[in-house]
């Protein structure tokens, strides 16, 4: 069994490998020395959307979202909410479709708010449309 995890840092995007006994207790960069959980999703763009997909061994789920779409803003706290409760043996992270047009496109995003979750990056489950704590954290749980 493998006793780390490598975690990309929300702040420096720096690659770090972290026991897991340890990954509860408040876990740092190497790098920035910054908490590699903050329990809040992560913003996404093309510059490190690829990294924290790749390089990162827990479940990543990308809320794929713009600032015009009404549903998007009501889930948006939703979504934070899960992040506290799930981080840090899930990752939350949010791409901005409209500055992201190229992100969205290369993964067939045709509605928003739309979430996909990957693991080692590859999509293992996608649900379209906005969604209450209690159905989010359901369809989270039965695909980490």
């Amino acid at each position: 069994m493998n006793e780390s995890a490598q975690v990309v840092c929300s702040h420096c995007d720096a690659v770090n490998r972290v026991p897991l006994a340890k990954i509860r207790q408040g876990a740092k960069c190497g790098r920035c020395k910054q908490a590699l959980f903050q329990g809040k999703p992560l913003e996404l763009g093309r510059a490190n959307f690829q990294k924290h997909l790749t390089q990162t061994d827990l479940p990543l789920v990308v809320d794929f979202w713009a600032p015009w779409c009404g549903p998007c803003r009501m889930m948006a706290p939703v979504f934070a909410q899960a992040a506290q409760q799930l981080e840090p043996e899930v990752r939350l992270a949010k791409v901005n479709t409209e500055v992201e047009q190229e992100i969205a496109g290369s993964l067939g995003i045709r509605s928003i708010p739309t979430l996909i979750m990957f693991k080692h990056g590859r999509e293992v489950a996608r649900q379209a449309g906005a969604a209450q704590l209690p159905q989010l954290m359901q369809w989270i749980r039965a695909h980490a």
